[in-house]
């Protein structure tokens, strides 16, 4: 997977297209809000409000409004629709948030009895606040570009005029959108000042027709969906490419560790017939066959007397194999569970037995404890 394809997963979903507008084309207006009101019915009073305030009815009319849930009071402001062309309103197809530029700074965390300029290229808004959440005043003053600081601090005086006893606090620039919102807000920066904007929130502030606003709301939805499932698809891809990384290397790792081991055979193999030459010699020197106890425990005591021992040879320190034959078939079930009663035999196997005119012959093999047969030998 390529760097760039990296970057772009670990940076996530690029942040939402905010379009700001110059303040100067809005008229701003505080309003009271009805006691108890909801989100429905405080967009219903801004409408009546609009149509009261307004020289335009409202569908000649960008509007928006800011309202707190529970705030007694809600800022409503719009402009005339003909103030934009319509090279400006195709730009807004494809931003999640419109909104006149004083608005990014409504949903910050501003002390009550505060004043906020915010300055701009057309001139200077000033956002007062008395005790509640919503500003009590919106004010613009233009200013020139060519004015100099001597006419801006004058504009700005006349501005804190409307409110003296507030504290003033003077913006740098105007509030820029941050990546670190994600899907579910908007936020914005200026100095130290940090505004976020709920996408809830957002409906009622953005100033488009609300039936548009709702169809991209939904695109937005969609593209959002897409882009999660392609980034799980990536994911995947990533985790099955690592996979196969692992296979490739523990196949080399293996190869290495089988050319290693096949080279080392040789050694290992003369090592092995070395030790196991010297635990027979080992066995022969300090052990020794007890061939004649082998047929002492077997003998006469248990083999019942129909049976007849034909041939008796050994199989390494511990077995005893017996080739025997009986006239009565009983006989040798009788003799391997005598054996099996034994308390020196370990183990009785019959692997061979035939019949023949009469006569069964059959296989014994036994194998003894080696204790148990070295304390029956030992007196």
């Amino acid at each position: 997977m390529t760097l760039p394809l990296l970057k772009t997963l670990k940076a996530g979903p690029p942040p939402p297209r905010v379009v700001l507008l110059p303040d100067a084309v809005f008229f701003t207006r505080a309003i009271a809000v009805a006691p108890g009101a909801t989100a429905a019915t405080v967009g219903e009073q801004v409408e009546l409000a609009l149509e009261t305030l307004s020289p335009f009815p409202p569908a000649q009319l960008y509007h928006g409004y800011f309202w707190p849930e529970g705030s007694e009071r809600a800022l409503v402001f719009a402009a005339y629709r003909r103030r934009f062309t319509t090279e400006q309103t195709a730009e807004w197809d494809q931003a999640e948030l419109v909104m006149p530029t004083f608005a990014t700074v409504l949903t910050g965390p501003v002390q009550p009895h505060t004043t906020v300029v915010l300055p701009s290229a057309e001139g200077l808004t000033a956002l007062h606040w008395d005790g509640g959440a919503v500003p009590a005043k919106v004010e613009f003053r233009p200013v020139p570009a060519e004015a100099g600081d001597d006419e801006r601090r004058r504009v700005q005086a006349e501005l804190q005029a409307a409110y003296p006893r507030n504290r003033v606090t003077v913006l740098e620039g105007v509030p820029e959108v941050e990546a670190e919102g994600g899907d579910r807000e908007v936020v914005f920066r200026a100095g130290t000042l940090e505004s976020r904007v709920a996408l809830a929130q957002a409906g009622a502030m953005d100033v488009r027709d609300k039936e548009a606003l709702a169809a991209l709301r939904r695109a937005r939805t969609r593209d959002l969906a897409l882009w999660r499932t392609f980034l799980g698809f990536a994911v995947l891809l990533m985790i099955l490419a690592l996979g196969e990384l692992a296979l490739v290397g523990a196949r080399f790792w293996q190869s290495s560790r089988q050319a290693q081991a096949d080279a080392q055979r040789p050694v290992v193999q003369k090592i092995e017939a070395a030790q196991n030459l010297t635990t027979r010699i080992r066995e022969l020197s300090t052990k020794r066959l007890l061939p004649f106890e082998m047929l002492d425990v077997v003998g006469p005591l248990a083999r019942p007397n129909s049976v007849q021992f034909l041939r008796a040879s050994t199989s390494g320190l511990n077995t005893l194999t017996i080739e025997a034959r009986t006239t009565q078939p009983a006989a040798v079930a009788t003799y391997r569970a005598a054996l099996s009663a034994l308390p020196e035999v370990e183990r009785v196997e019959v692997p061979d037995q035939r019949a023949r005119d009469n006569t069964i012959n059959f296989t014994v093999v036994v194998t003894f404890k080696p204790e148990m047969l070295r304390s029956a030998s030992n007196p």
